[in-house]
């Protein structure tokens, strides 16, 4: 995946002295295990004034801690990106990280859909996104609308970094999930989900009310529940905010029944990332024919589906994983990111805010940062930032 432009730094593999090369940072792990303890900084240098003609050099803008890099790392995801010697390492060591947003820096002679100054996104999962720069080919990358391009275009806004960095899985996920299987009639159907206030709870919410359908977020009660409601309504765009024990209650099933009614729809598709009871109580408010699709289990309990909806209303479960929905299909996944890159232009769609950690090569180890993002990752989606 990345050239010979990267050299080892213990090597002497250029003799000219009057400049500098580029001085990397990777975090990369050279066997699984939990990220605290397989982990490290690894520096090497990248040749930006002699680049193969069919290379990129890349900065890395910002790049996220994702539940499946933690995966990745400790050997239980499965897509792992492959271990190399390639940026000099002394053993087989793969770079962590999957989603990110990249500046072109530097093109070799025959790169023609590349220039410097766009912004880019890794095509495919394992691309290691957990770096300072990198050195690969356009094969390997999507561009996306820098704030330039952007503005050329006469959209109301830019990107983000954090939109950048993380539009590849939350956004595409909550949009595919809510388009690509169950056709959904605008202003009369709806969806449910667990996990409202999820990050792909809330963009789920935000492309419903979008695309005119309606919603049903189940979400945990707590103390600021009202405020949560507001957010989730208000905001955001659901139409309607239950509590866990409201989807659970079979007195509340009526007033559910009667929102459905209003509309002269059809609950047709539930989206499920909890399991559990949550599970069964979100799949008992599908009508005949409905499909729930499971991309996550927060609550660690398996999904489980009274026989009675599968024989009596031919109830579908099936599971969802965006990686393997956009394997081999660039056409789909190019289709999804326009759309989602648009909104943002438009500041028709929110992004979920993460929490940032901005990148200082004086003082920082590079690795550390991201063993903290992994140990903090529960308090909201971390992002380095460069």
């Amino acid at each position: 995946m990345f050239s010979s432009t990267v050299s080892r730094t213990s090597q002497k593999l250029f003799t000219r002295q009057t400049r500098s090369m580029i001085t990397a940072q990777a975090v990369i792990f050279s066997k699984h295990g939990e990220p605290k303890d397989v982990l490290k900084t690894h520096t090497y240098q990248i040749d930006d004034e002699n680049i193969p003609e069919n290379s990129i050099v890349l900065k890395t803008l910002g790049s996220p801690v994702n539940p499946s890099d933690i995966n990745q790392v400790q050997g239980v995801y499965p897509s792992q990106p492959e271990k190399t010697t390639e940026l000099g390492t002394d053993e087989p060591s793969a770079v962590g990280g999957n989603e990110g947003l990249f500046e072109i820096i530097g093109v070799g002679s025959k790169i023609s859909n590349f220039k410097v100054g766009d912004w880019a996104i890794p095509a495919n999962v394992c691309f290691g996104t957990w770096r300072t720069h990198a050195v690969t080919t356009e094969d390997q990358l999507t561009k996306l609308n820098n704030p330039s391009d952007s503005k050329a275009l006469g959209k109301k806004s830019g990107l983000s970094v954090n939109q950048g960095a993380t539009i590849s899985v939350n956004p595409l996920t909550a949009y595919l999930m809510l388009t690509h299987y169950v056709k959904l009639a605008p202003g009369k159907d709806w969806f449910i989900q667990n996990g409202g206030n999820s990050a792909v709870g809330k963009y789920a919410s935000q492309i419903g009310k979008l695309l005119g359908f309606n919603s049903i977020s189940v979400v945990r009660d707590r103390d600021d529940l009202d405020s949560l409601i507001n957010e989730l309504k208000n905001e955001l765009g659901a139409t309607q905010v239950i509590t866990e024990e409201q989807n659970s209650s079979k007195d509340f099933g009526p007033t559910i029944k009667g929102w459905v009614k209003e509309t002269g729809g059809e609950v047709k598709l539930a989206l499920n990332c909890v399991g559990g009871k949550n599970s069964t109580g979100v799949a008992r408010k599908l009508s005949n024919n409905g499909l729930m699709l499971t991309y996550g289990g927060m609550s660690m309990q398996p999904v489980t589906i009274p026989t009675s909806l599968h024989i009596f209303k031919n109830i579908t479960s099936a599971g969802f994983w965006v990686t393997a929905l956009l394997k081999g299909n660039p056409e789909l996944k190019k289709k999804t990111l326009d759309q989602i890159v648009s909104w943002y232009e438009n500041e028709e769609l929110l992004d979920a805010p993460s929490v940032e950690t901005a990148f200082d090569a004086t003082k920082d180890d590079l690795a550390q940062l991201y063993k903290n993002g992994i140990e903090n990752s529960k308090k909201g989606k971390q992002l380095i930032v460069y």
